[in-house]
Parts: structure tokens; C-alpha cells; sequence
């Protein structure tokens, strides 16, 4: 019998988990199991109107990996991280609207950490307008590739950068706020990620600046295009949120990206990140 009960949404990424509780979650390792499962062939799972407690939701986490701590102090449960534009709850709210583009967490990390494994999301409260967050199977995008695209893009390397992700919302930045960007160390990753499951994927999103080698523009125009063609509506699921909604993804095969808003807005989701085991090669 499976533990879980899955429903596609689409039929590239997405399903909907139906008759499981926050309990269960947060105390049964054959369930966190499951869940992996189901996200390796789903990418993202939704578990609506859950209502997933704080704790609970770190608890769940701890079962599938090691939780990032590094933002810890913003919330008073170690392990949770408000995402709103709020900046009285979080300092760091003019970053976050540049989540408002297609991305993968994790590609110009600070110390050289592996991309996040998973990130799980709980809506707290939720926009009028807009705020919703989508999805894109950037495995399902390398797949539909020709093989003599794959043969190609599989020789191309990528630098990615703090700066050009901020730059989409902020083109016109202080001295002081570039510099600050700057001081965020860029990446060269291949633009085909071979996962050691022997599945691949796209590398792609706002931090991807420039194609190495290649002529700066004929590079981006490259970037974007392929972007374009990952993220087409036949290939996103766009979850609306209610409040109560839990939803997790596979950030290492999924792109992802928040739905603009009014900054005014009391959205809220409570964040928790499992740090990923495996770099991007």
C-alpha cells in the first residue's frame, strides 16, 4: 500500500498530496522516504490547506536532509525563514524581489555549498493580487532538447552572479549596493547539470549571466531563449496560495519563481531549506 496519495496537476511538474497530516510528517520516516519519491518524479509536491505548524515543519525537514540554519534570528523557530517584503519581519526584503524571476536557489552561494536539495514553503498569509509561486521541470527541459542541441549545450559553461539576478530589478544600482553584490563571489557552472542519478538539466535563471567563450550578447540571447522554452505554460504549474497550503520542490530540478505583488502586501510564507550533498557538474 503507498504511504502517499499523489495527483498530477501537470504533465510536466507538479502533484497534489492528498490524506496525509503535519503529524505524520514531522514523526514518520518511511513517509519523508515517500516524499522523496514522489518528488524525484514529480518535482513538486502540494499538500493544501495543511497548515503545517513551524516546528513541525522543521521536524519534517530534518528527515530529508540537513536544514539551513544560516538565516536563522529572523524567526523564532530556528529553522524557518519568513519570505515577505515586509521589512520590519525581514532586513533582507529587497533582495527577495528578485524571486519574481525564473532561478534555481543556490548557484552563487557564498563558501561554495552545493545547491539546496529541497525548499518547502507554508503560506502564513497570502497576496489579493498575484503572489503566487511556479514551477518548471528544468530535467523535462533538457529532455526535450534535440540531440544535436544536447551535444552542443553539453561543451557550455556559465558564469552565474548575485548581480546579474539583482540587476533585473534594480538596473540602476547605488555604488554602495553594487558593491555589495559584487562582493558575493560569481560561479562557472556547466549549463547541462549530470546528476550523479544520471539525470540531466538545465542550469538556468536570473543569476545566469554569460556563456564563457561566447560573445556576450549572442550568449545571453542564448540564456534567454532556452529559458523561454523551459518555462512555456504548457510546461509551468502556478500554484495560487491559500492560506494553510504547504508546497515542497526539487530546487536541483526545478525552477522556480514568485508571482509580483503589491510590496504592501502582508504576504507571508514560512521557508525551510534542506542543503543539498551535491554540486552542480
Amino acid at each position: 500500500m503507498s504511504l502517499l496519495t499523489v495527483n498530477k496537476l501537470t504533465a510536466s511538474v507538479g502533484a497534489e498530496v492528498v490524506g496525509v497530516d503535519s503529524d505524520r510528517l514531522a514523526n514518520d520516516d518511511l513517509l519523508a522516504e515517500a516524499v522523496l519519491d514522489a518528488l524525484e518524479d514529480n518535482g513538486a509536491l502540494v499538500f493544501p490547506g495543511l497548515h503545517l505548524d513551524p516546528h513541525a515543519q522543521v521536524a519534517f525537514c530534518r528527515r530529508l536532509g540537513e536544514i539551513d540554519h544560516s538565516s536563522d534570528g529572523h524567526h523564532p523557530v530556528a529553522g524557518i525563514y519568513p519570505v515577505t517584503l515586509d521589512k520590519s519581519k525581514n532586513a533582507s526584503a529587497a533582495y527577495l524581489r528578485a524571486t519574481f524571476d525564473w532561478h534555481i536557489d543556490g548557484c552563487t552561494p557564498t563558501n561554495g555549498e552545493p545547491p539546496q536539495k529541497a525548499t518547502v514553503l507554508s503560506a502564513l498569509q497570502v497576496a489579493e493580487h498575484g503572489g503566487g509561486t511556479e514551477f518548471a521541470n528544468s530535467y523535462r527541459a533538457y529532455e526535450e532538447l534535440t540531440d544535436q542541441e544536447k551535444k552542443r549545450l553539453e561543451s557550455l559553461r556559465v558564469v552565474h552572479s548575485l548581480e546579474a539576478s539583482q540587476r533585473r530589478v534594480t538596473p540602476d544600482p547605488a555604488p554602495e549596493e553594487l558593491a555589495r553584490w559584487r562582493a558575493r563571489p560569481t560561479h562557472e557552472h556547466p549549463l547541462v547539470w549530470t546528476h550523479r542519478s544520471g539525470r540531466k538539466s538545465l542550469v538556468l535563471g536570473a543569476s545566469a549571466d554569460y556563456v564563457v567563450g561566447m560573445n556576450l550578447e549572442e550568449g545571453r540571447a542564448l540564456l534567454a531563449e532556452l529559458l523561454d522554452r523551459a518555462t512555456s505554460a504548457d510546461k509551468v504549474y502556478s500554484h495560487k496560495w491559500s492560506v494553510g497550503d504547504t508546497v515542497i520542490w526539487d530546487n536541483r530540478g526545478v525552477l522556480h519563481r514568485a508571482v509580483p505583488y503589491d510590496p504592501n502586501s502582508p504576504r507571508e510564507m514560512l521557508r525551510t531549506t534542506v542543503l543539498g550533498d551535491e554540486q552542480i557538474q
